[in-house]
């Protein structure tokens, strides 16, 4: 067993982080070419009232979804060799997800630094409180709260309202250059591509055609991130006993999916193996977890186990675990 606390993780994990050049094109246009195919499939159906055609939404939000799993590899630089390779395959998905990259690459990179850590809570993380904060609420904020981590809200409203809306602004570092550089330079490639579809199909289609995978992509892709940190089994410290490696282990699931869902999510799945080395390309994570079988048994999430983790809302200090609001008021 790999000695969590210990610079021997990273330092056997490091032979994983050589990202190819090939493999990564190829895992590129292995997904971008797939997802084109149904976008378009999507926009003919509808310009032309074959309201069936929106059967290929679903499928197209799964490609999507590997597409910003591409896109969040080139923010570690664990995507393609090179800084700028990266960042420019990055940048344009970006216009695709919606998602301005460089506000998000350095949001993300707060997460790392702070996941698992009840001191450094904030951005780049889905808000989450402990029972005693959570009790020193006003009667409107805990409705506010239990409201923002209703399944509805979290899975529903939340991810089209984060990525249409909220990301058209550097929500967090609104007095930055770059933040506002990264999300204007976003939103010009959404209008240009606007600018480019709309003579083709019209705003109708665009909307109908557009909208709805990105807004599933943005649901599964939430839960995803959801369910890495936040669910039964869970580790939170504070900042005097928290280390970025044990927290990787401890603090992020093993969510154990079936291919090709698997495939299809690029194995974010192994997020806690991702924490621990986040260099590590996603076409290399399967290896890596070969040759170390002890990182399998980390934190190990089934599907069956997802409904269960989305009613947990609470950090339990005392008892050291995540809870329901139920389980903390009965506590009390």
């Amino acid at each position: 067993m790999l000695n969590p606390d210990s610079q021997s993780l990273r330092a056997a994990l490091a032979p994983f982080q050589r990202p190819s050049t090939a493999r990564g094109l190829f895992e590129l246009a292995v997904t971008l070419v797939p997802l084109l195919a149904l976008w378009a499939g999507i926009y003919v159906c509808v310009a032309r009232g074959w309201w069936w055609g929106l059967a290929l939404v679903p499928p197209a939000a799964a490609f999507l979804v590997r597409l910003f799993m591409i896109q969040h590899d080139c923010g570690h630089q664990a995507f393609l060799p090179g800084a700028t390779a990266n960042a420019w395959v990055g940048r344009c998905i970006g216009v695709l997800t919606m998602t301005p990259y460089g506000y998000w690459r350095r949001t993300h990179a707060i997460h790392h630094a702070t996941s698992s850590n009840l001191d450094r809570r904030g951005l780049g993380a889905i808000e989450m409180l402990t029972v005693e904060e959570y009790r020193a609420l006003s009667p409107l904020k805990r409705l506010g709260y239990r409201l923002y981590r209703h399944r509805l809200v979290m899975l529903g409203l939340g991810p089209p309202y984060m990525f249409l809306i909220q990301h058209r602004l550097p929500i967090g570092a609104m007095r930055e250059r770059w933040a506002w550089r990264s999300v204007l330079g976003n939103n010009l490639g959404l209008a240009v591509l606007a600018a480019t579809l709309v003579p083709l199909v019209g705003v109708r289609a665009m909307l109908i055609a557009h909208l709805p995978v990105v807004s599933l992509a943005a649901a599964i892709g939430v839960g995803l991130f959801y369910v890495q940190h936040q669910f039964e089994g869970s580790r939170w410290v504070r900042q005097d006993g928290w280390n970025p490696t044990a927290s990787a282990l401890e603090g992020s699931s093993h969510l154990v999916l079936p291919q090709p869902l698997r495939w299809l999510t690029a194995n974010i799945g192994a997020h806690h193996l991702h924490h621990a080395s986040s260099r590590i390309p996603f076409y290399r994570l399967d290896k890596a977890m070969a040759s170390h079988p002890s990182l399998a048994t980390a934190c190990r999430l089934h599907i069956r186990d997802l409904g269960p983790a989305f009613s947990l809302a609470l950090w339990d200090e005392i008892g050291g675990r995540m809870v329901t609001f139920r389980e903390a008021r009965s506590s009390r």
